[in-house]
């Protein structure tokens, strides 16, 4: 029979290990990312927010 200290122990147990399993997946995620990009801008394709705006043209424009 399981105590009521046990379930307790194990429900923040696996509520421990579910967060940690998402922070992990979203470092991860992040590492992937930014190595996709850092090939499509060796590649030059670039981000259009990352792009010099010319003088007079307006942010509706781009």
């Amino acid at each position: 029979m399981m105590t009521h200290a046990t379930y307790v122990a194990l429900s923040y147990g696996a509520a421990v290990v579910l967060i940690g399993g998402l922070v992990l997946m979203t470092l991860l995620d992040g590492r992937a990312r930014k190595r996709d990009l850092a090939e499509l801008e060796a590649q030059g394709i670039r981000r259009r927010s990352s792009a010099a705006q010319e003088p007079g043209q307006d942010q509706a424009d781009t």
